[in-house]
């Protein structure tokens, strides 16, 4: 297993102070801010980010927290799914926030507490285009340190609630109360990474617009054997070899953490953020992490807060789902033998998977298997939470 490189090392120098003294805001320091989150995206063949249906698929948030109601659910396509955004605010004394978001090519879908959120349009259904933006927007955001932690919760076991395990300052929005503020979304723009996968399992990672990768790592994860290698490009272009799957089974965990601290985090931070996507972030597949460059996040979701904050830390990782030659044969050979457990491990990335199967398939194959994966991806579909 390829599992630390210097990567590793450096970042453990580059964060022990965070690690060894938390900044955590004193009496004496102002308004601080923090957020974290995902943008999800499935390369295609020539490595940039193809279209897919980023809404499918059960929901895993709790009944309380609002989203679009429309009948857009599982169909409206996009290139990436913003997930789980939550913004963290620390302060010496009781204040309050505005704060707006601006998602360019973009549609916020779901968010807790209470805001103004761009609504659906005729519009929206072309999210790719580069005048469309999305918003969504908190007004009087009461920001109480020190405040009883009485946040709202069902009888889901949704990942949400994991993102309240940090020193936060608890929030107050009209009636609603929470740790964070929190939104998701799905946008039409192209991440500034693109990864094209060789034959022989041979990963390129390139930025098109020529800027320093970054740290990235490759993960893979076939039958619970895992392999990954964690790396830092310093140019505009990084290749992964082939994993060497060892028969372990230790997930990255330490590496993350490390790197999202080093990044602006704290500690806490980073550890409901890794808790948060643990379960999804680990599963069968192939995919690439990385850091989501500043520039390039402010570009496509702007964020604005009054009074403006003496520090913002945003760290968004990006989550790129590859389709190795190993996953196309096992999900051919999946839809061939009608085996639906193995088609599921695949869940809310199956249907874009299994249309590169498909197109190579003959007339009455392809049929079978178009059947075959409706019923398989047609079950998981279900209806949001409602509170009772």
């Amino acid at each position: 297993m390829n599992r630390v490189t210097p990567l590793a090392i450096l970042l453990a120098f580059t964060s022990i102070g965070a690690a060894q003294t938390p900044r955590h805001p004193t009496g004496a320091e102002p308004l601080v801010v923090h957020e974290w989150g995902t943008f999800t995206s499935i390369a295609g063949q020539d490595g940039r980010a193809v279209q897919w249906l980023p809404l499918s698929g059960p929901t895993d948030l709790p009944c309380f927290v609002d989203r679009l109601r429309l009948d857009i659910k599982g169909r409206l396509p996009g290139t990436v799914r913003m997930e789980t955004p939550v913004l963290y605010f620390y302060a010496p004394s009781a204040t309050s926030v505005n704060v707006n978001v601006q998602f360019k090519q973009g549609l916020v879908t779901e968010w807790y507490p209470r805001a103004a959120v761009t609504p659906v349009s005729a519009s929206a259904l072309h999210l790719g285009r580069p005048d469309f933006a999305g918003s969504i927007a908190w007004t009087d955001v009461k920001v109480s340190p020190g405040a009883a932690a009485s946040f709202p919760t069902d009888s889901t076991a949704s990942h949400y609630y994991l993102a309240r395990n940090t020193d936060a300052s608890p929030l107050h929005a009209g009636a609603s109360a929470e740790k964070f503020l929190f939104y998701r979304g799905v946008g039409g723009f192209q991440p500034p990474l693109t990864a094209t996968v060789a034959t022989d399992g041979k990963v390129v990672v390139t930025s098109p617009g020529g800027e320093n990768i970054g740290d990235v790592i490759r993960f893979d994860n076939r039958g619970g054997t895992i392999a990954y290698d964690v790396r830092h490009g310093s140019t505009s272009r990084l290749t992964f070899a082939p994993p060497v799957l060892d028969g372990e089974s230790v997930t990255p965990v330490a590496e993350l953490e490390r790197i999202l601290v080093a990044h602006g985090l704290y500690r806490k931070e980073a550890r409901a953020m890794i808790e948060t996507w643990r379960d999804s972030w680990f599963e069968e597949g192939t995919r690439l992490f990385y850091l989501v460059p500043p520039r390039a996040l402010d570009a496509i979701l702007p964020l604005s807060i009054e009074p403006r904050p003496s520090e913002t830390a945003r760290v968004f990782v990006g989550r790129m789902e590859l389709l190795t030659s190993t996953t196309e044969h096992e999900v051919a050979d999946a839809l061939t033998r009608n085996d639906w457990a193995a088609l599921g491990k695949y869940a809310r990335f199956l249907p874009t998977f299994a249309d590169k199967v498909l197109a190579n398939a003959s007339p009455a194959d392809r049929a079978r298997m178009q059947t075959r994966l409706q019923s398989v991806f047609g079950s998981s579909e279900a209806a949001p939470a409602v509170c009772k």
